[in-house]
């Protein structure tokens, strides 16, 4: 963060804040801020847990910093899919759902090697087989997801790791072998282009070397969002996913997303992920099922994101403040 330009802002002037639900928003923060590492967190959390007034707890106990100047924000969306599966292989559910083996700690086969060797097969590694190849890449892109069983039940299946290599973008490599413009490319276009183009739909997803590995989580309450990166159930519409180098997880952070459906809003940096990397990036959190898929999937916009942090850390970050 120390080669990133830090400004420290008034809550005047986050476009939105006074009309935001507040109160949504500290009850997402009560979720993890136990978590949070550092005695004047702590100390928060504990004043949140009192149920103060909301938007007067964050105006009294923090204060707005943007970090990474003023380049636009880039906003995406994230989902919890939901497969067609089994607990057993069948001539329909033959792609399989892979817990994390013991040697793929540190850089191991890229996706290519993995799927063409088929080094995991055998091995009891299954957690369920799905009938979409293209549904189970995309769920390894989300890093959660629930798996409706042929014979009836559901299982959600959460990140357990991957193979070390970097997460490459096939919408952009769409782009770069001009099949499409970037203003085009969604979730949704990928999926039918890799359908309509099988050999050379492998051969795009093979772009991507990064492989997730899942373990199963236990569904307690099936209204509840899937695991993220601090080990809680996430919330849809109140949660994103930040990188933690520049924004700590569990820290609350104002959006002002533009584009189509702007989205003012309060959010609780509460996930990461491998394409989220830089101070000015974040993935909202849309929840789970088809209808939260695409309105996810359309999602790349411009804006600006700002944390809040404890008033004595925020100013730490400024020079001479």
């Amino acid at each position: 963060m120390a080669d990133e330009p830090v400004q420290l802002l008034d809550f005047d002037d986050l476009d939105g804040w006074a009309v935001d639900d507040h109160s949504a928003a500290l009850s997402v923060f009560r979720n993890t801020c136990r978590d949070l590492d550092g005695s004047d967190w702590q100390a928060l959390c504990r004043v949140a847990e009192t149920a103060p007034d909301a938007r007067t707890f964050f105006e009294l106990f923090f204060r707005p910093v943007l970090i990474g100047g003023e380049d636009p924000a880039l906003f995406t969306g994230y989902f919890e899919p939901e497969l067609s599966g089994s607990r057993t292989r069948t001539s329909r559910y033959r792609f399989p759902v892979y817990r994390m083996p013991p040697e793929a700690s540190g850089r191991w086969l890229s996706r290519e090697q993995i799927e063409e060797s088929r080094v995991l097969e055998g091995r009891g590694l299954e957690i369920a087989w799905v009938d979409d190849a293209v549904e189970l890449f995309f769920l390894q892109i989300q890093g959660s997801g629930r798996i409706s069983l042929a014979g009836g039940g559901v299982i959600r299946v959460g990140y357990a790791g991957r193979n070390g290599h970097e997460y490459r973008s096939v919408g952009q490599e769409l782009v770069r072998r001009g099949v499409y413009q970037a203003h085009q490319v969604s979730a949704q276009i990928i999926q039918a282009w890799v359908r309509r183009n099988p050999t050379a739909g492998r051969d795009l997803l093979h772009h991507n070397p990064s492989y997730v590995f899942f373990r199963e989580v236990d569904i307690t309450d099936p209204a509840l969002g899937p695991l993220g990166a601090m080990n809680r159930n996430i919330t849809p519409h109140r949660t994103i996913a930040v990188d933690p180098d520049y924004t700590p997880l569990g820290a609350p952070v104002w959006i002002e997303k533009g584009g189509d459906g702007p989205i003012h809003r309060l959010m609780i940096a509460q996930d990461t992920g491998g394409a989220i990397q830089g101070p000015q990036r974040a993935d909202i959190f849309f929840g789970y099922g088809d209808e939260a898929g695409e309105a996810a999937g359309v999602i790349r916009d411009p804006g600006r994101m700002v944390v809040l942090l404890p008033i004595e850390r925020a100013y730490q970050l400024i020079p001479d403040a």
